[in-house]
Order: C-alpha cells, then structure tokens, then sequence
C-alpha cells in the first residue's frame, strides 16, 4: 500500500490472520515494562490489557473500518507498526496506534499517522480525522499537536469498571478529543 519511513516498510490492510501479532504489538507498546522501552507507555496510568483479540477482530471484520498494519520485510513477519480508521459519518476516528517500542523516535509512527490520513480521505472522502488521547499524556498530545491536530477541550470519561480498557492507576483519567483537518 504505502512505504514507510524507514527503507522496507511496508504498510497494508491488515487481515484476521493478522490479529495475534496486531495483540501482542499493541499490548508492547501501551502496557507492561516491555512498553517502557518506547515513550508511548501507559504502565503508569494502567495496568491490564490495552486491547484483546475480539477488539481487533471486531475492527478488521467492519466494513466501515480498517486496520493498517506496517511490516519490515527485513525482519520477518511481526508487524512494526498498526492503527484503526473508523468512519464516523463525516469524519474518520484513528485509534490503537502503536509502534513497537524499539522502532519509536524515527518518523514510523509519523508515516503510519501520514498514511492513515491518507487512506481516510481516500477511502471516505472524509475532511476530518478525530482521535481520543488520556489527559495526562501530555507528551503525547504534544506529538500529535506537531502533525497538525489541535485539541479540542471536549472531555469524555474513562471507563471505570471496564478492564477492557485497562486497570486505572489513578482516580482523573478522562480522554481529550483531538481533530485535524485533512484538507
């Protein structure tokens, strides 16, 4: 589908023989110690899992979704890099972005965000791509301030009580919805 930033990344639609490999990178990159090799961790805002094998599924199974899936023909067949596009009526929603920790900080993560925009305008002549990030993620909200999406001060709560989405390890996690316009 696309090249990535890196020379021999290639990033494609991802199908339902992809969904353990899109679990375990997903889970690598938000949870646990391997998750703090990268700066995308969230081990100390949850605990528990980030995702599971019917979520993505689900994704992959939605003909008003897609999941991007970035590979590195050099390093065998273990994804690098993935995210969710949604079509949300007029706009698209991006989600479970994740970079494996060790390819973070390379401009990987820029070209999948750069592709998925891409894929949105192209796939649903969408003018807008939104996205939810944790509050206290300050560092990344910066980063994606930086590739053009502005934060919007509209505040959704975290779903206490659902381990679905994590064990919270503090009381104020709320998300912030970003948008940018994909003129």
């Amino acid at each position: 589908m696309d090249a990535g930033a890196d020379a021999g990344v290639e990033i494609r639609i991802a199908g339902e023989a992809d969904v353990p490999a899109l679990v375990a990178l997903i889970e690598s990159a938000y949870r646990g110690d391997a998750s703090r090799a990268g700066w995308t961790t969230e081990a100390d805002l949850l605990a528990g899992q980030r995702t599971d094998a019917r979520a993505v599924t689900a994704v992959i199974q939605d003909p008003g979704s897609r999941m991007l899936v970035a590979e590195h023909a050099a390093e065998s067949s273990d994804p690098v890099a993935c995210c969710q596009l949604e079509r949300r009526g007029a706009h698209a929603y991006f989600g479970m972005f994740a970079v494996r920790p060790g390819r973070q900080g390379r401009g990987l993560g820029r070209s999948v965000l750069g592709t998925a925009e891409r894929t949105a305008v192209r796939d649903w002549a969408v003018r807008e791509m939104h996205m939810t990030v944790i509050v206290q993620r300050e560092d990344l909200i910066a980063w994606y301030e930086r590739q053009g999406y502005v934060r919007t001060g509209s505040l959704s709560p975290f779903p206490y009580g659902d381990e679905r989405f994590g064990l919270p390890r503090r009381p104020d996690l709320a998300f912030e919805l970003l948008v940018k316009r994909l003129d």
